[in-house]
């Protein structure tokens, strides 16, 4: 099913007013794997790689809790013939946020990207989705935020294969935290990248931390907005309840203080891609309490 221009989700969701915040893509470790494409609509799976090697790889993020995403550089195009490639695995775990490289040629190597020592990647790394065949909101709207933020910082910016919540494209993960923004503009690109180099989130387009689930993401975007709080480090996550059914209680230190979210349904009647029909209701979290 193709969504017309009107039909498009992330226009859809803007209408709509969808809340971003939880809805981050749930990873504490990434693996990105250089691939100038074509990309299928399952790019892993239908990437061409050797099935032994996707396999592997699967298994490993199926065990640490881990994503696998093949980026390429913006704009450029090598052949596929064109090696080595480059790997990035990143621990995006609070406390824990490092990213390591390594390259490979053939998939033996790939497959020992997951455990390899490789060496410590210095800089932070912005992917932007720009995966046409999984939904065109991410290829109209991605590209164009790549090719800014690459003029700015050619070695940081990344295109990747699909990241999740495509109704909220452009989306932007920054690494090692795992930082994921949905709804930018090319113009606010650079900006937000800078203040992340710098320590600062900009919570404007905050979706979540992918290493948190997203009742945790919700609560975070509450905890900011009511303390002021922007650095990247604030907010350390210390315990996480679910007293009810649908209630959740997050406890946060630096600063102190507690959030109280009830989890529910709502209508919705849209498509949340442009690739699949619509669907009846979606998830949102209600702010209950909050003490600092």
């Amino acid at each position: 099913m193709i969504a017309t221009p009107a039909q498009r989700c992330a226009d859809l969701a803007e209408t709509a007013g969808e809340p971003r915040e939880g809805t981050a893509p749930p990873a504490e470790h990434w693996l990105l794997v250089e691939h100038p494409g074509p990309w299928g609509r399952f790019a892993l799976r239908e990437s061409g790689m050797d099935p032994g090697a996707v396999a592997q790889l699967g298994s490993w993020a199926a065990r640490v809790n881990g994503r696998i995403t093949l980026v390429r550089r913006v704009a450029r195009r090598p052949s596929i013939r064109d090696r080595p490639f480059r790997w990035f695995r990143v621990d995006a775990r609070p406390g824990h946020e490092q990213i390591r490289t390594g390259e490979f040629s053939d998939a033996a190597e790939l497959t020992r990207s997951t455990f390899a020592e490789g060496r410590v990647w210095p800089e932070p790394l912005a992917l932007v989705c720009v995966h046409g065949r999984h939904d065109t909101c991410c290829a109209v709207r991605g590209r164009s935020l790549a090719t800014t933020l690459a003029a700015e910082f050619p070695e940081s910016t990344w295109e990747c294969s699909h990241l999740g919540g495509c109704r909220f494209a452009p989306s932007m993960v920054l690494l090692p935290h795992g930082f994921t923004f949905g709804g930018l503009r090319p113009a606010d690109a650079s900006g937000l990248f800078q203040r992340y180099l710098d320590g600062v989130v900009d919570g404007r387009f905050l979706r979540g931390r992918s290493s948190h689930p997203p009742a945790v993401q919700v609560a975070h975007h509450h905890a900011r907005t009511a303390t002021g709080a922007v650095g990247i480090d604030d907010l350390r996550l210390t315990k996480t309840t679910r007293t009810g059914d649908t209630d959740w209680r997050v406890v946060f230190a630096e600063p102190d203080c507690i959030v109280r979210l009830r989890e529910g349904r709502i209508p919705a009647g849209r498509r949340l891609t442009c690739a699949t029909g619509p669907v009846r209701t979606i998830r949102v979290f209600e702010l209950l309490d909050f003490r600092y």
